[in-house]
């Protein structure tokens, strides 16, 4: 029995391993899709201001030529950071806080039937930005991302005691 469960143990390991070697190509692929995606949302918002003006006044929003020049300029330069994997956590934090703020003013009634009927919440637009600034926010980048790459150029030689 001994004899099996070591097998089970090391192939288990490897299965491991090989999953866990997908993760930076998980990310990648991620933030380039949806970071484009939301690049491109913003560009639209900025070419129709004044739709997204409109849309914003009808929801009530303080202010809402400022608030739709900030939140389409926010999804453009948002959408083009994910992309490229710079300042990743901290523009996905900011991304997190306004997809949570659209579901908030835009859908509320999804928003609030995250548990009782998911299908409506996950139907709801924010949710996949919501979903992938979270995942950045939590895990960082990945290693194939210009954060990484500043990062090992200014990684500290390890010297030898």
């Amino acid at each position: 029995m001994s004899g099996i469960a070591e097998t089970a143990k090391r192939l288990y390991a490897l299965f491991e391993r090989a999953a866990s070697a997908l993760q930076p190509l998980v990310l990648l692929a991620a933030r380039l899709y949806w970071g484009w995606q939301l690049f491109d949302s913003g560009k639209g918002k900025l070419g129709n201001i004044g739709t997204v003006v409109d849309y914003f006044r009808t929801l009530g929003m303080p202010a809402p030529e400022v608030t739709a020049r900030l939140v389409s300029g926010l999804e453009l330069v948002g959408g083009a950071l994910l992309f490229l994997g710079l300042a990743s956590r901290p523009i996905a934090l900011i991304l997190t806080a306004n997809m949570l703020g659209a579901y908030w003013m835009g859908d509320r009634e999804a928003f609030l039937s995250v548990i009782s009927d998911p299908d409506k919440f996950q139907a709801a637009a924010p949710f996949t930005f919501l979903c992938v600034s979270a995942v950045v926010l939590a895990f960082g980048p990945g290693w194939l991302s210009i954060d990484a790459l500043i990062a090992r150029l200014f990684k500290k030689p390890e010297t030898k005691a």
